[in-house]
């Protein structure tokens, strides 16, 4: 089922939401999981308030010892800042932080934030220049700092972008988890690895914390323009905050709400008291699109059958945005139903983001194999993600597995590993698996959409064949079509 909604109130920015679910739950088996997939569209934020105001940057770039080894590393990161900096709007709050085992501002030389203008980024590209490469890494230490310099200004959109070789190796100086844990809320940050000694969990850990994104470069020499995307990307945000607030019905709970499109992101939850709404905040919004996985549990005890029931409503907000056309809250619902096949059946876009899960999943484990030595165990598991990102129709997935093995067949997940896989590439394609497709758009006859024209299809869903609208029976498995899924 996919509902959308929208309404014509005066403002130049728009936001759209979208509910997509199966609302059948089993009325035999207790209390269940309910999962549906949100879609929140923003458009005309390039008509609000300028960016460079809106915005205060910090760059974060790895100094330890090996970025010398080889010594494009450090010139590439050297670079990329430059080339970041030189994008950043007049007005802008900026720093550049010197990485090591302990964190240090290397520019301002005061290490308080300064507004970008033509002065000050030449003095910070000269700063840039000089760094040296020297010490080791906590990555905690630099994130520490950056959120103790962000605290200090009230540009609404707080960034950090971080660019590391190497491992979190003196994380007890400074543990990470503790300070992802401070910091959660503060600021957004994007984390790149260059080289071949970066852990690409480590820099999944922090982007999915901090709800950005990790990406990694092969080539030193790709990362300046990387830099320059991320840039021009991240100046068209002008929507600070965008909050998802889920009341559940009596009788509901909500287990979580989680980003699974364009990046994975946790997210934490406010509120919800005695069965009020619960409120997880989203950050930095451009014209764009981005979903979010919603499951709520439920128990069927002392509901009527046979209807659509209410479990959660769902709104969007957007704290101080006087003037934003805002959706009308729409209702996640459940049916329960003694038709196991009406039950079983599971909404296309749900599906979709759980094989995208278990797909990181069988990459994590490969990689993990490839790390003991078990040659043939990180084989099978490549084999299995090749099999998922094939019946995903995820192009982009199968291409970055193919660079690792030899399809035999995608169909059944047979591959053969190519000779000269390094521990790197591992590292790349778990930094990529967790940038997602889109997913399927919403499919009429799923859920509780209305049927679409005479000449439609519908998936049966005792079968998942195709069926016409119109048809009282599935053509292939004959089952009847009492109620539409």
């Amino acid at each position: 089922m996919s509902r959308d909604v929208d309404v014509d109130v005066p403002g130049p920015v728009a936001v759209r939401m979208e509910i997509s679910q199966s609302k059948y739950l089993s009325a035999a088996k207790g209390e269940q999981e309910m999962h549906a997939i949100l879609t929140v569209r923003v458009d005309g934020t390039e008509g609000g308030a300028g960016a460079g105001p809106l915005l205060a940057q910090i760059l974060a770039v790895d100094c330890s010892s090996s970025m010398d080894f080889p010594e494009e590393k450090l010139r590439a990161a050297r670079r990329a800042a430059v080339a970041a900096l030189r994008i950043l709007p007049d007005g802008t709050p900026f720093a550049v932080i010197r990485g090591a085992e302990t964190a240090a501002v290397a520019y301002p030389p005061d290490g308080a934030m300064v507004r970008a203008d033509a002065r000050r980024r030449a003095e910070a590209e000269e700063a840039v220049y000089r760094l040296v490469a020297a010490g080791g890494t906590c990555m905690g230490a630099w994130l520490e700092l950056s959120c103790q310099l962000l605290e200090e200004q009230d540009a609404p959109i707080g960034h950090v972008l971080l660019l590391t070789d190497g491992k979190n190796q003196h994380d007890a100086l400074k543990p990470l988890d503790g300070v992802l844990g401070k910091c959660a809320g503060r600021f957004v940050c994007d984390a790149w690895g260059i080289g071949d000694g970066w852990d690409g969990r480590e820099l999944l850990k922090i982007t999915r914390h901090l709800h950005g994104s990790a990406g990694s470069v092969r080539e030193a020499s790709a990362l300046r323009e990387e830099y320059e995307k991320l840039m021009h990307r991240l100046l068209t945000k002008s929507v600070p905050e965008l909050v998802i607030s889920v009341t559940p019905e009596d009788g509901a709970a909500v287990r979580y709400v989680k980003q699974v499109f364009p990046a994975e992101a946790e997210l934490a939850s406010g509120g919800g008291q005695d069965g009020g709404p619960q409120r997880f905040v989203t950050r930095a919004w451009g014209d764009e699109t981005r979903r979010y996985q919603l499951c709520l549990s439920a128990d069927p005890a002392g509901r009527e059958p046979g209807k659509d029931l209410p479990l959660a409503l769902v709104a969007v907000e957007v704290p101080g945005g006087e003037g934003v056309r805002l959706p009308m809250p729409l209702a996640c619902v459940a049916h329960w139903t003694d038709d196991p096949a009406l039950s079983r059946y599971t909404d296309v876009q749900v599906g979709h983001f759980e094989r995208h899960q278990l797909l990181g999943e069988a990459i994590a484990a490969a990689t993990d194999a490839h790390r003991n030595g078990e040659h043939d165990l990180a084989e099978r598991k490549l084999g299995q993600a090749v099999r998922l990102a094939h019946g995903m129709g995820g192009a982009g997935p199968l291409g970055r597995l193919e660079r690792l093995v030899e399809i035999v067949d995608a169909v059944e997940g047979r591959v053969r590993m190519r000779p000269g896989v390094a521990a790197v590439d591992f590292e790349h394609l778990i930094t990529a698996s967790s940038h997602s497709t889109y997913g399927p758009a919403s499919a009429p006859g799923c859920g509780t959409a209305p049927a679409g024209p005479a000449g439609g299809t519908m998936p049966c869903p005792a079968c998942e064949k195709k069926a016409p609208v119109t048809a009282r029976f599935c053509p292939s498995c004959r089952h009847r079509f009492g109620e539409r899924p």
